[in-house]
């Protein structure tokens, strides 16, 4: 038994045209996120101070954001971790209100 197909090639000639105004869309929430090497970058320059991202996710923290798990956990209970100085608090809740995450 033998099959015979014809195969044709038509290219479509109805097309539908699309304007989107990106102005009127609402932001996702990942573009409303600044990352930490931004808040980072915003807090030295703006007052000159170097902050480490366990600063930041503290004032993240205290402030209500959400703070992504931390799969870097010490092994022994005993571990301190030093707190955030209020001057540097006060520099990284700016970053946060700055970016729109507040």
């Amino acid at each position: 038994m033998e099959t015979v197909v014809l195969l044709s090639q038509q290219k479509p000639s109805d097309r539908i045209a699309v304007d989107l105004n990106l102005d009127e869309l609402d932001a996702t929430s990942a573009e409303t996120k600044a990352t930490y090497a931004e808040i980072k970058d915003y807090v030295l320059k703006e007052h000159g101070l170097k902050v480490s991202n366990l600063y930041i996710s503290q004032v993240k923290r205290k402030c209500g954001l959400e703070v992504g798990e931390n799969y870097n956990l010490a092994k022994s209970e005993d571990v301190r971790q030093p707190n955030c100085p209020e001057e540097k608090e006060r520099a990284i809740v700016d970053a946060l209100g700055h970016f729109g995450m507040m």
